[in-house]
C-alpha cells in the first residue's frame, strides 16, 4: 500500500502547489484552481499518513 500511496500523495501535493502558479501566470481561472486545490488537499491528507507511517 505504501508504494501506491507515495506517488498519489506527491501528485496531490503538486496539485496544491501548481494551480496558484497557473493562476498567477493567467493559464488557469480562479474557480477551477479552488476545486483542484480542494480535491488535492483531501487526497494529500488521506495518502500522506499511509506512506509516512513507520513500520
Amino acid at each position: 500500500m505504501k508504494s501506491i500511496a507515495l506517488p498519489i500523495g506527491l501528485i496531490a501535493l503538486a496539485g496544491t502547489i501548481v494551480p496558484p502558479v497557473l493562476v498567477l501566470t493567467g493559464l488557469m481561472a480562479p474557480d477551477p484552481m479552488k476545486t483542484t486545490m480542494l480535491v488535492s488537499c483531501i487526497v494529500w491528507f488521506v495518502t500522506a499518513p499511509m506512506w509516512m507511517r513507520s513500520e
